[in-house]
């Protein structure tokens, strides 16, 4: 096994071109193995085991800057560079990142989760080299599918201006960009892949010297070339318009012309971009067959490719069906999400109407404003978009959304903590971000029956932008619908009052118990909604208050319980004393969500020692 004697990038170096190509049918079959056993992203990572192999063997990660675009494709990159061995513990709790960390290997140049920032983040790099007079390569490796987002355009714009010698990789599986058509494409792309063009363009640059561009000679052959490929290859106009080198497209899976393609792209010392095109879920017939499905995978029976356990209901489905039934009742309804039709729960809306679903790419910003232009025109536009990934659209919740108070539904999935993809995907701000929006309201469902008000509720009787919130996986033991209030009480207790709001119900509701077997009463009281929050929500559950416990599933600075007690204390009211229970100022990092729980002290267990604690 070939594989077993890698211990680091430098033996890949030391191998044959014979032993790279069994490298690479090992790499698959490990992959396949590990990720059946632990779920992860599997047909991303199949389809750049070549590329990856190619990377290792013409550039030093430990010297070199490699920029991951999203960071799920990794794998390979990790089982190179150190941590094969660590596989067994990937994505899970203190566990070996399912995406680039720093902090894990020298190899990993920067946390990569979220996409489109890698050109951004490889060109601040390369301008950093210059600046240092520092000799090493720079890479960003991005995907068609993170091409969608407006900031890679951004990177690419100014990275192709600033001259300063970047290689981009596009790895393009055919998910998002269509594939050049034509005989002449074909046959040029045949041509320009072949080392000997490249070998070629090398030596004839060198006749000219260092500058070739001081050359007139030169610069007209080069603006002939250019103009004479336009007209009939107008392809990879895009990227050289830009100040791009435009190498490709390479067969993503010929390691032979991947390794000779990336070698030319180093010694040209400019900006670079190199097209290959890959095969997502390449050498696994069940991930060929459906990379959607195991682009994002739990664990399966790696011979027939069936999940081991199946899935269950969840929020984002039961989501998805609710909203189905609205768009029959009301032909307003329309559906928007950022390449997430399947993860949100959208694929049966997707089907029965297809005329009202818009699937907007990994492009978050665009999809807020495009539902905002939906609404203007009297519209009732849902977007269904992660938590962690509406970030990266605040300035169009504020500026498009609220500013003329447009009718717009986030349906906000993955809020809270997420699981195993860790820091970069838990979703533990929206709860945050989202009441400081002028005229936003926020509601909180605890299980499916509120889910189900909630969202009704959201399309046709509140106005202005709604967001409605809610966990990945499916419903705890609490499961009662507990009305329209902003704020119940679900359990009387002159102890203490366990505050909280959405899944974490049910862990309020458990430590409840436990506390009254240890002496000690404990109410609880529910959010509904935490925007808007005023006294008259407050006081009926919370007036007179002694002792409050804040529970939250988000970051500390600005915490809904915060809120409250400023709320309270504003008319003289507030509780005596408040714990507050929280993830704090620290992000969190990957885990299964019960492990996250008791680690942060926010299970049953946790919150009722919590509050033992400060009752003594």
């Amino acid at each position: 096994m070939i594989l077993e004697t890698i211990q680091s990038p430098a033996d890949v170096k030391k191998l044959t071109r014979q032993e790279l190509g069994q490298l690479c049918e090992e790499l698959r079959g490990f992959l396949i193995d590990s990720v059946s056993k632990t779920g992860g992203h599997l047909a991303s990572n199949l389809g750049v085991v070549e590329l990856t192999v190619a990377i290792h063997r013409v550039f030093d990660t430990a010297q070199d800057r490699l920029v991951f675009d999203v960071g799920h494709q990794c794998y390979v990159h990790k089982a190179l560079t150190g941590r094969r061995e660590l596989f067994s513990t990937l994505r899970q709790f203190e566990g070996l990142s399912g995406f680039p960390k720093p902090y894990e290997s020298e190899h990993d140049a920067f946390v990569a989760g979220h996409a489109s920032n890698s050109v951004s983040v490889a060109l601040g790099m390369a301008r950093a080299r210059t600046i240092k007079g520092e000799d090493r390569s720079v890479l960003a490796l991005i995907g068609d599918g993170a091409l969608s987002g407006g900031l890679a355009y951004e990177g690419l714009n100014n990275a192709g201006a600033s001259g300063e010698p970047l290689i981009v990789i596009l790895n393009d599986n055919g998910m998002s960009i269509n594939p050049n058509v034509g005989a002449v494409s074909r046959h040029l792309s045949k041509i320009r892949s072949k080392p000997a063009y490249y070998h070629f363009k090398k030596w004839y640059r060198g006749l000219f010297g260092a500058r070739p561009m001081d050359n007139r000679l030169y610069r007209f052959n080069h603006r002939l070339k250019s103009q004479l490929k336009k007209a009939i290859w107008p392809g990879s106009t895009l990227f050289e318009d830009m100040g791009f080198t435009y190498l490709g497209p390479i067969d993503g899976h010929d390691l032979d012309r991947l390794c000779d393609v990336l070698q030319w792209a180093k010694e040209l010392r400019r900006p670079v971009l190199v097209h290959v095109n890959t095969v997502k879920g390449r050498g696994y017939g069940p991930a060929e067959r459906d990379p959607g499905k195991f682009h994002g995978v739990s664990p399966f029976d790696p011979q027939t490719g069936l999940l081991k356990k199946e899935e269950q209901e969840s929020f984002s489905s039961v989501f998805g069906r609710t909203l189905a039934t609205c768009a029959a009742e009301d032909s307003r309804v329309c559906a928007i999400t950022a390449a997430m039709a399947d993860g949100t729960g959208l694929a049966p809306f997707r089907k029965e109407f297809p005329e009202r679903f818009f699937d907007v790419g990994i492009a978050e910003g665009h999809g807020a404003a495009m539902a905002a232009g939906l609404a203007s025109q009297g519209m009732l536009p849902v977007f269904a978009v992660y938590s962690t990934f509406l970030q990266r659209s605040y300035d169009m919740l504020l500026h498009d959304i609220a500013l003329q108070q447009l009718h717009v539904v986030l349906a906000v999935d993955r809020a809270g903590l997420v699981g195993s993809d860790g820091e970069t995907h838990h979703g533990v701000f929206d709860a945050l971000f989202l009441p400081t929006v002028p005229g936003m309201t926020v509601l909180c469902p605890a299980n499916f029956a509120e889910l189900r008000r909630m969202l009704r509720d959201a399309l046709f009787h509140i106005d202005g932008p709604v967001a409605v919130r809610y966990p990945r996986g499916g419903e705890g033991r609490y499961r009662e619908d507990s009305g329209p209030d902003a704020a119940v009480r679900l359990r009387s207790g002159a102890d203490v009052t366990l505050l909280t709001y959405g899944i974490l119900t049910d862990q309020a509701l458990a430590a409840a118990e436990l506390l009254e077997r240890s002496g000690v009463q404990a109410g609880v009281v529910k959010l509904n909604r935490i925007a808007p929050l005023c006294y008259e929500d407050l006081a009926p559950v919370l007036s007179g208050c002694g002792f409050m416990a804040a529970i939250e599933d988000c970051c500390g600075s600005g915490c809904v319980g915060q809120r409250v007690g400023g709320i309270l204390a504003a008319r003289g009211d507030a509780p005596k004393r408040i714990l507050f229970m929280n993830l704090g100022g620290s992000f969190v990092p990957a885990g299964s969500v019960a492990e996250l729980e008791h680690s942060l002290g926010l299970d049953a267990e946790g919150i009722a020692a919590a509050v033992l604690k400060a009752l003594r």
